[in-house]
C-alpha cells in the first residue's frame, strides 16, 4: 500500500484547531478526514457560547481558513463575511460566524465526520496484523488504526498520519487537593451541585443560582468570568452570596493582571471588574482553601484540610483541565512529566513560568514523538497548562502540515506574534 497516496491524515476534533489543521493541509493538496465526537463544528465552545473571548477575531481566524472562507468554490459562492478584525467574539459567535462556515465550505464539508467519537489509536500493517506499542520492526511504515464510535456502532478508519486536536474540555481537573476528587466529589456531581466549568449565570443557569450561596474555586479566567457574571447577577439579586475559593493566597498580581497595561484590553478589564468586586464586598475570598470532602444533603457541605466547612448551594470548578490520554495509550508518547504536554513543548509552557503571552512559537519539531506521523496540537498540546491561545495553535498546525507535505523548511520557520501580559501569569 503507498499510504501517502492512499490514507488521509486522520484529524480529531471539528473545533478552530482541527478546522485550520484541515484547511492547511487541503491547501497542499494533502487529503484529510476530521472527526467530530459532537454533532455540529465547535461542539465543544457551544457549551460555553455566552463567555466573551479576550482575544479580538484577529487572533482567532486561521490565515489558510480565511483564505478557504474567501475562495469561491463549485456551486459555493464566497460570500463569507469577514468579522471585524478588532470585535472580540463570544464562543457563540465564533462558532457561528466562523466555525460553521468553515465546516460547509465544499473543501471540508465530505471531509467531516460528525458523531464519531475516536476511542482508540494504534498501528496495523497492511496485512492487517496488528502493533501494539511494545512492537518496533517497522513501525514507522505502518498505518494508524483509529477505532471510532459511532450512532451506528464501532468503526475502523486507516490513516498515514494524526494529528489529535481534541482539546480538554471533556476532562476538567477535580475540585479536591494533590490532584484528585475530594472525598464525595462523585456523589456531589451526580447530585447537581457541582456545575460545569463556565456556567451561564445570566443566562441559562440564572434560576439556579440566584439568591444562592455560590463558591467559585480556581484563580484563572474561567473563575474570573464567572465571578463577573454572578457579580452581576447579585445587583439583580442581592441574596445570592458568592465565594471565591482559592487554592493560594490573594497575591493581587496573580488574581487581576496587567489592567490598564495589558495589550489585550479586554483581558486587562477582566482583571480590573474583579477587583472591584472583591473590594467592593460583593467576592469574598477564602485563601488556602484546599477541599478534602465533600457531603451531599439538603445542601453542600465544604471541608477543607485546615477545618474550615463552608455550606454552599453550588460549587463552579474553575479549576483547569486535562487532557485525556486514554485513547492513545496504545501510542508511543513522549510527555514532559508535569504539565503532560510533548517533552520539548512542556518548558516552553510551564504556568509556573510562562503567560499565554509569553509562551514562544513553536511547530512540528517541538510537537513530534516517538510515534513518527502523530501530533497533539492545540489546547490538548498544552496539556494541564492553562496558558493556550488560538493564535498558537493556528501556527502549531501549519508547521505540521508543512512537516507533512515534505516542506522541510517551512515546516521549521514558525513565528508569532501574541500580545502580553496580563491575567495569563504574574
Amino acid at each position: 500500500m503507498d499510504r501517502e497516496n492512499t490514507l488521509p491524515v486522520i484529524i480529531i476534533g471539528a473545533g478552530p484547531i482541527g478546522l485550520a489543521a484541515a484547511a492547511q493541509l487541503r491547501e497542499r493538496d494533502q487529503e484529510v478526514l476530521v472527526l467530530e465526537a459532537g454533532a455540529t463544528p465547535g461542539a465543544a465552545i457551544s457549551n460555553w457560547g455566552h463567555i466573551k473571548l479576550f482575544s479580538t477575531w484577529r487572533y482567532n481566524i486561521d490565515p489558510a481558513a480565511r483564505r478557504l472562507l474567501e475562495t469561491p468554490a463549485p456551486g459555493y459562492a464566497a460570500d463569507w463575511q469577514t468579522p471585524r478584525a478588532a470585535h472580540l467574539p463570544t464562543g457563540a459567535e465564533l462558532v457561528s460566524e466562523y466555525l460553521v462556515p468553515l465546516a460547509e465550505h465544499p473543501e471540508l464539508a465530505p471531509r467531516i465526520r460528525y458523531n464519531h467519537r475516536v476511542t482508540h489509536v494504534s498501528r496495523v500493517h497492511d496485512d492487517g496484523k496488528g502493533l501494539d506499542r511494545t512492537r518496533t520492526a517497522g513501525r514507522e511504515a505502518t498505518a494508524f488504526l483509529i477505532r471510532v464510535a459511532t450512532p451506528g456502532g464501532e468503526t475502523e478508519i486507516l490513516g498515514r498520519a494524526v494529528l489529535d486536536a481534541s482539546g480538554t474540555w471533556g476532562t476538567p481537573n477535580p475540585v479536591g487537593r494533590s490532584g484528585l476528587e475530594a472525598l464525595g466529589e462523585a456523589e456531589a456531581r451526580r447530585c447537581g451541585f457541582i456545575t460545569s466549568p463556565l456556567p451561564d449565570p445570566l443566562g441559562e443557569d440564572q434560576d439556579r443560582l440566584a439568591g444562592k450561596t455560590v463558591m467559585v474555586l480556581g484563580a484563572g479566567h474561567s473563575a474570573a468570568n464567572t465571578l463577573i457574571s454572578l457579580g452581576r447577577l447579585r445587583q439583580r439579586h442581592p441574596e445570592t452570596r458568592i465565594l471565591w475559593g482559592l487554592r493560594g493566597t490573594a497575591d493581587p498580581v496573580r488574581l487581576y493582571g496587567g489592567g490598564a497595561a495589558d495589550q489585550l484590553p479586554a483581558r486587562g478589564q477582566l482583571g480590573a471588574s474583579l477587583r472591584r468586586l472583591v473590594e467592593s464586598g460583593d467576592v469574598t475570598i477564602e485563601e488556602n482553601f484546599s477541599i478534602t470532602r465533600l457531603v451531599s444533603g439538603e445542601r453542600l457541605s465544604v471541608l477543607t484540610a485546615d477545618e474550615r466547612e463552608l455550606i454552599v448551594d453550588a460549587l463552579v470548578p474553575a479549576t483547569g483541565f486535562r487532557p485525556d490520554l486514554r485513547p492513545l495509550a496504545e501510542l508511543r508518547l513522549d510527555l514532559d512529566p508535569a504539565v503532560e504536554a510533548p517533552r520539548a513543548l512542556g518548558s516552553l509552557i510551564d504556568p509556573e513560568f510562562h503567560s499565554c503571552g509569553t509562551v514562544p512559537a513553536h511547530g512540528e519539531s517541538v510537537l513530534a514523538h516517538p510515534e513518527s506521523g502523530f501530533y497533539l496540537v492545540g489546547a490538548k498540546s498544552y496539556g494541564r497548562a492553562p496558558t493556550f491561545l488560538l493564535a498558537t495553535g493556528y501556527e502549531q498546525v501549519r508547521s505540521v502540515a508543512a512537516a507533512l507535505s515534505g516542506d522541510r523548511c517551512a515546516a521549521d520557520a514558525v513565528e508569532l506574534e501574541l500580545a502580553s501580559t496580563g491575567v495569563c501569569s504574574g
